[in-house]
């Protein structure tokens, strides 16, 4: 007989239900998300070129290397996967619900012959009373057996854990849901950055890969930010701020924010990421008139003079927070009322006497500082993640289920033989078989010894 010739569409459809087509797949999808941790994503060019030089920022440019996961390349990686999951899905899915919808009631002497779990006994009950005993006992460990008679012989059939043949699909499916996530998140989501001033807001941010600002929807505003310093160092403990959310000049929000504790808003996330000054630092400072004692206090900016009585003029020109063991210290000079440009001095906040020593029209006390911040946000709107953590419980629930839970099914077969009735066993599982097979010599001896002891008190 003539090998029938397959047409090109029975090929295709060999390929894409291939599980050698799956194992390749998902090597590739795992070597190339080696290349994705390896090169930095989404970086600037400058980034790419000081770390790998031009040449080779061209190529990764032209390999699409640089942002990886958006690349058309590895979204076809995606996308052939998904369609290899569901062409072998669809391909397997039609057998094993009829297998389910459609189970063998009556099983065959090959079944009760070949079966690796099988045996064989008589006892002296009829083949009703004995179906009856039985049926008891396979509903107590499996469920309600179906009882059908043939061939003048009685079968019962009982089954447990025929939901797990479905354990694949949803392990299938759960993957499908997570890559679908995965590109809702890509396309409709974003990460970006966005620093706001003290007292400042905004309604815009800009993505990672600098092309035009987004616009939120809403507006954002800083009202304070917080640094803390280890003891006897400039390196930061904490920083946190504090964020208001608002809609058409209304207050929606209100959250102190820091790092890993974001404040998220209509599915976008505010991440405390980093700091840093905006602008130059302020000072309260209390000047005294030496010859009156008369006290006046002046808030400065640095570098801008402040006007004093008499037509002189002082101005901060510098400032540190730890002046060698004197604790926060300014610099300043003052001018005479005819412009003239006094000599700098320096001025101790710890030591606020210091100053009058020096002479002259006026002596100057630091009382306080404060230096203006920017909070530094990255925010990321992701509206595929919900529909990941779904794909990810599906996932776990698909492989507990497909892995860690069996199929099993026994078959019973009663006839008539002299005035005994001959009963035959058999049993299977899809998983776990030594298991099974010790389930199964322990329902043997439940039976016989049940059987046996119904007899034995009809004859008593």
């Amino acid at each position: 007989m003539a090998e029938t010739k397959k047409t090109f569409i029975d090929s295709t459809w060999d390929f894409l239900c291939s599980l050698k087509l799956a194992i390749i797949l998902v090597l590739l999808l795992a070597l190339t998300s080696i290349i994705g941790t390896i090169i930095l994503q989404n970086g600037s060019a400058a980034d790419y070129i000081r770390e790998y030089g031009q040449s080779n920022y061209e190529l990764f440019k032209k390999l699409q290397f640089i942002d990886m996961y958006h690349s058309s390349w590895f979204i076809g990686i995606l996308g052939l996967f998904s369609v290899n999951l569901i062409c072998c899905s669809i391909k397997n899915f039609p057998r094993v619900w009829r297998f389910v919808k459609q189970p063998t009631l009556v099983a065959s002497s090959g079944v009760f012959k070949g079966s690796a779990n099988r045996a064989e006994f008589s006892c002296k009950e009829t083949k009703h009373q004995a179906a009856e005993q039985i049926s008891e006992l396979l509903k107590k460990e499996f469920a309600k057996p179906v009882l059908t008679e043939k061939d003048d012989k009685l079968y019962l059939f009982a089954q447990k854990g025929i939901y797990s043949r479905f354990g694949a699909y949803i392990t299938h499916l759960s993957i499908l849901i997570i890559m679908a996530g995965a590109v809702i998140g890509n396309v409709w989501g974003y990460k970006a950055f966005v620093n706001i001033a003290e007292g400042t807001s905004t309604n815009q941010v800009r993505p990672r890969n600098g092309t035009q600002p987004i616009d939120l929807g809403f507006t954002v505003r800083c009202d304070d930010f917080d640094v803390s310093y280890y003891e006897n160092s400039n390196r930061p403990k904490d920083y946190n701020s504090d964020l208001v959310i608002l809609e058409d000049g209304k207050e929606i929000v209100h959250k102190r924010i820091e790092v890993n504790d974001p404040l998220t808003y209509k599915g976008i996330k505010f991440y405390q990421s980093s700091y840093g000054s905006a602008g130059n630092p302020f000072f309260k400072v209390k000047i005294t008139e030496n010859k009156t004692g008369k006290v006046i206090e002046r808030k400065a900016h640095q570098g801008k003079h402040i006007q004093l009585p008499g037509g002189y003029a002082f101005a901060v020109t510098n400032f540190t927070t730890s002046d060698r063991n004197f604790g926060p210290a300014m610099q300043l000079h003052v001018n005479t009322p005819d412009g003239e440009h006094g000599a700098p001095f320096i001025v101790w906040q710890n030591h606020p006497q210091m100053d009058v020593k020096r002479g002259g029209v006026f002596s100057f006390a630091l009382l306080g500082h404060d230096q203006p911040y920017y909070t530094g946000l990255q925010v990321a709107k992701d509206p595929g993640v919900n529909i990941v953590w779904a794909g990810c419980f599906l996932i776990v629930f698909g492989s507990l289920t497909a892995f860690f839970f069996s199929h099993k099914r026994i078959w019973v077969c009663l006839e008539d033989n002299g005035k005994k009735t001959k009963v035959l066993l058999a049993g299977n599982a899809h998983r776990n078989q030594p298991g099974f097979s010790l389930a199964f010599d322990d329902l043997q001896q439940q039976i016989e010894d049940a059987t046996k002891n119904t007899s034995q008190k009809k004859e008593g």
